[in-house]
C-alpha cells in the first residue's frame, strides 16, 4: 500500500493527460521532501524579492557582462551535492523530451538542412558541456531556421510521420550518484537557481530565456496540426510568445513548462509505439 496521501495517490495513476509513469514517480517523490513545504516558502519570498532587484539593475543602461562557464559549474555542484537525486533526473529528463519534441519538428517540417539538437545528457557532469544556456538558444536556433511553418499536408497518418532524431527515454541510462547532503527539493533548488540567471546571463539572454516558455503554445500548435490534436495547444500554460514579461510568477511558468514538455513527449512517444 502506497504511503501517500490519497490525492497523490490519485494523481499517480491519473494518466488522462499522458505522462511518463517514471517522469510521474520522481515528480512525486521530490514533491514530499520536507524542503518542499518549509525551506521553499522562505526562499521564494526572500530571493523572489533579490531577483526582481537584479532584473531591475540589469535593465539599467550599464556595460553587460555574463559568465556562461561559473553559471555553469556552480548549478553543476549545486545539482552534485545539494539537489535531490529526483529533481536531478527531472532536469536531465527535460533536456531530452524537449530536444525530441523540437526535433519532431525539424523532421517533420518544410524547411531543408536545420540541424537538430543534440543536447541529451544523462550525468550531471555532461550538463557542463550540454549547457542550460544551450539548452535555450538552440531552441531559439531551431525555430528561427524552420522559419515559417508549412508543413504540408496535415494531419498526416502515423505511417508518414518523421522520427529520425528521436531518441527514447530510458532512465536505466540515466546515473546520478546518491550523496546524504542532496535533500533540497527541485523547486527550491530553481529558486537558487534563477538569480544565478539573471546576474551571469546579460540581459538580453535572461530575458529571452524567460519567454522562451512562451513558445509550448506554437510547439504545441504545430505538433496538433501534424498529428490531428486541436486540443494540444490549448493545454499549454505559457502562451503568446509575442508578449515580453519579465521574472514575475517565475517559478510557476518554469514547472508548467516542464509539466507540459513531459505530456507532449510522452503523447508523441505513444503515437509513435503504437
Amino acid at each position: 500500500m502506497s504511503r501517500r496521501s490519497p490525492y497523490l495517490r490519485a494523481v499517480e495513476v491519473d494518466d488522462t493527460l499522458p505522462i511518463d509513469p517514471a517522469a510521474v514517480r520522481l515528480w512525486l517523490d521530490d514533491v514530499e521532501r520536507p524542503t518542499r513545504w518549509s525551506l521553499r516558502p522562505l526562499l521564494q519570498l526572500v530571493l523572489g524579492a533579490l531577483l526582481h532587484l537584479t532584473w531591475f539593475v540589469k535593465r539599467l543602461p550599464l556595460p553587460q557582462f555574463r559568465a556562461h562557464g561559473l553559471l555553469q559549474r556552480l548549478i553543476c555542484w549545486f545539482c552534485r551535492h545539494v539537489v535531490s537525486p529526483e529533481a536531478n533526473l527531472l532536469i536531465l529528463r527535460h533536456y531530452a523530451t524537449e530536444s525530441n519534441i523540437i526535433n519532431f519538428l525539424i523532421d517533420n517540417g518544410a524547411a531543408d538542412g536545420v540541424a537538430p539538437l543534440t543536447l541529451y545528457p544523462r550525468r550531471i557532469e555532461e550538463m557542463l558541456t550540454a549547457s542550460f544556456v544551450d539548452h535555450d538558444q538552440e531552441l531559439f536556433r531551431a525555430f528561427a531556421e524552420m522559419g515559417p511553418w508549412r508543413p504540408g499536408d496535415t494531419p498526416r497518418p502515423a505511417a508518414a510521420l518523421r522520427w529520425d532524431h528521436w531518441r527514447p527515454l530510458d532512465m536505466a541510462d540515466y546515473a546520478v550518484p546518491r550523496r546524504r547532503t542532496q535533500v533540497l527539493d527541485f523547486e527550491s533548488a530553481h529558486v537558487l537557481f534563477m538569480c544565478l540567471f539573471c546576474l551571469l546571463l546579460t540581459r538580453e539572454e535572461y530575458r529571452d530565456a524567460i519567454n522562451g516558455f512562451n513558445l509550448d503554445q506554437s510547439i504545441a500548435l504545430r505538433v496538433g496540426e501534424l498529428i490531428g490534436d486541436p486540443t494540444l495547444g490549448e493545454l499549454a500554460y505559457n502562451k503568446y510568445p509575442h508578449y515580453l514579461v519579465g521574472p514575475w510568477n517565475l517559478s510557476r511558468r518554469f514547472l508548467m513548462h516542464g509539466f507540459f514538455t513531459e505530456h507532449l513527449y510522452a503523447r508523441l512517444e505513444r503515437l509513435r509505439t503504437a
